[in-house]
């Protein structure tokens, strides 16, 4: 089924609290102003009478609507706020530069109110982003075959031991434990929404998530782990295919992966993910749902552990699955992420459906 939204007043209540549960999944239209707005929009609420409810802003569109100019609702949230802007633009221009408390506010800003930006709209600091980003160049140096010290210059540290710890902290070991025979390798993958890391071997894909992602290093041990061998840096066949459908999924162009994969679960985690790979696109499920789905209807909550525990972000599509009041919930790469998904795959499904 697809999301059912809830009744008016709920809605009008989130409305009135700017309650962000249903961004990205509602919109009200305001016929005294032929406007349509998030929930969460700072202007003045209107009357509960003059609210009309959609649940995409295609619907919106067709009723004769125009977006607002202060909620922005064609754009995901976190692209609506100009502090974000600004340092995103900042930190695309010039992405080595080692970033501090002082240069955010050299910029205008204050570093308390950033903080709390990022880390809700992307579940980072915007400095840990920057510095997540420098690391990224002493990735690509390393997996190109350049030297330590090179990668260590690269990605804009002074010291070695600077570079190890950083690199620890994201990838979760040091580069001295990446080996070059390794029959798991590690590459990045850029997207429209963010870097990802990819990990597989010559026949399938083991692990695909966003760079910036909080577990990654947990997730990489464990692989580690699950596989018994070393990690290395590089890419097989497997890599350069998720690459290419990737693309072709943000392009609209496919929506459907065919990507060898090599799951590590239980036979009750597997049968989860393959019950969300049987999602429809541009529709939704909510726990309880899947676990119908499987036959275990009493197994929402171990439905829920299952979806957290996917390594293959989108093949895997755990971002179709919402709380059973129409919220998108959690999702590892940032609900930002979730949101941006689910409107593009939307968009598609009605596209195809015209």
């Amino acid at each position: 089924m697809l999301f059912q939204s809830p009744d008016h007043q709920t809605l009008y209540t989130a409305l009135v609290e700017r309650n962000p549960a249903y961004d990205g999944r509602v919109y009200v239209a305001v016929r005294s102003t032929g406007v349509f707005c998030r929930l969460t929009c700072p202007a003045r609420k209107p009357k509960s009478e003059n609210c009309q409810f959609f649940e995409s802003v295609a619907e919106c569109i067709d009723a004769g609507y125009r977006p607002c100019k202060r909620c922005y609702p064609l754009a995901p949230a976190a692209e609506t706020d100009p502090s974000i802007q600004k340092l995103l633009s900042a930190l695309e221009q010039n992405p080595a530069y080692r970033w501090g408390e002082d240069d955010i506010i050299k910029h205008g800003l204050d570093p308390s109110t950033v903080r709390r930006l990022f880390k809700r709209h992307f579940g980072i600091t915007f400095l840990e982003m920057a510095r997540r980003s420098r690391i990224r160049d002493g990735f690509e140096t390393i997996s190109n075959g350049g030297r330590m010290i090179d990668a260590q210059l690269d990605a804009g540290f002074s010291s070695p031991s600077a570079f190890r710890t950083a690199f620890a902290k994201l990838l979760g070991t040091t580069p001295a434990h990446f080996t070059n025979d390794a029959l798991l390798r590690a590459d990045w993958i850029d997207t429209p929404l963010g870097a990802m890391v990819a990990v597989s071997d010559k026949s399938a894909l083991h692990l695909l998530e966003f760079a910036d992602r909080k577990a990654l290093p947990t997730e990489l041990q464990k692989l580690r782990k699950l596989t018994r061998n070393n990690l290395g840096f590089g890419r097989f066949d497997p890599t350069d295919q998720i690459e290419a459908e990737l693309s072709a999924f943000f392009q609209s162009k496919k929506q459907e992966f065919t990507v060898p994969l090599a799951l590590h679960g239980t036979p009750f985690t597997r049968h989860v993910w393959q019950a969300l790979r049987e999602i429809p696109v541009g529709e939704t499920r909510s726990y309880s749902d899947i676990a119908r789905r499987i036959g275990r209807p009493t197994a929402t909550r171990a439905v829920a552990q299952a979806n957290g525990a996917n390594q293959i972000a989108i093949v895997i599509p755990c971002h179709r699955v919402i709380g059973a009041d129409g919220s998108l919930t959690g999702y590892g790469g940032g609900l930002w992420r979730k949101q941006k998904l689910i409107e593009l795959e939307h968009r598609v499904s009605s596209e195809l459906q015209r």
